[in-house]
Parts: C-alpha cells; sequence; structure tokens
C-alpha cells in the first residue's frame, strides 16, 4: 500500500474516531449529570483516547497526503472554510483545556474541574460533530480535487 493510498485509508478513521470521540462525550455528560462518576470517568477516558489517536492519524495522514482541496463553490465553500476555520481554532484551544481537566480530575479537585468542564465540554463537542461534517462535506457531499 503507497504512502498516499495509506492516507486515504486514515480519513474514514479519523472521522469514526470523531464520531467515537463525540459518543464518550456525551454519555460522560449523561453520567456525570445522574452522578456515576465511575461510567463518567471511563466515558471521558474514551474521548481523550479517540481525540488523541485522531491527532496523531490526523499528522500522519496530513504528512502521507497533505491538504485536500474542497471541491464546492460559492456558499458551500464559504460555509466549509467557515466551519474549518472555527474547527481548527477550537480544536487548538481545547488542547490545553483538556490536560487541565486531565490533571484536576487527577488531583482530585473536582470544584475546579467542574467548572472548567462548563466551558471545555460544548467546545470539545462542537470540534468533534464539526471535524465529522468537515470529512462528509469534503470525502463526500462535494469531493475534493
Amino acid at each position: 500500500m503507497s504512502g498516499e493510498a495509506f492516507g486515504n485509508f486514515l480519513a474514514p478513521v479519523n472521522a469514526a474516531l470523531n464520531l467515537t470521540s463525540t459518543a464518550c462525550l456525551i454519555a460522560g455528560f449523561w453520567f456525570i449529570k445522574r452522578k456515576k462518576t465511575h461510567l463518567h470517568r471511563w466515558a471521558m477516558l474514551g474521548a481523550v483516547t479517540a481525540s488523541a489517536l485522531f491527532l496523531v492519524f490526523y499528522l500522519l495522514r496530513y504528512s502521507l497526503t497533505g491538504t485536500h482541496r474542497f471541491a464546492g463553490a460559492g456558499f458551500s465553500k464559504t460555509f466549509y472554510l467557515a466551519l474549518l476555520f472555527s474547527h481548527m481554532v477550537l480544536a487548538a484551544a481545547i488542547v490545553p483545556m483538556i490536560l487541565r481537566l486531565l490533571f484536576l480530575a487527577w488531583r482530585s479537585r473536582f470544584d475546579a474541574h467542574a467548572r472548567l468542564a462548563r466551558w471545555t465540554f460544548p467546545l470539545w463537542l462542537y470540534v468533534s460533530v464539526t471535524g465529522l461534517l468537515v470529512y462528509l462535506l469534503l470525502y463526500h457531499v462535494y469531493g475534493y480535487i
């Protein structure tokens, strides 16, 4: 398998990892609202693992295939680029927030963890969902050049 073929294979894998992260985030939120902290912990570790694997595989795919050009035009391209830009900016911004959440949980500083999670959760969920939307728009709805 060539490097480019392997890189193209990783695109749907990354989409699946985003979907997994989304599902784990929603489950983790549901569990913590019901005071099921043990299940919350496992769901959030699943979200962190899926997101970390996504990042590793994304960087590998990017190194093998580079960027892909969006084939849409007009409003669809403007929408796609706005979605992609917001996704990229927030994806970079949430990494230190997630690392801080992990640190606070590890140190059993749950009050501070909960305060930060109120901001991190919706941003992380947005990044996971928009990552999946970017994939669908780029590879399935419009294809790429």
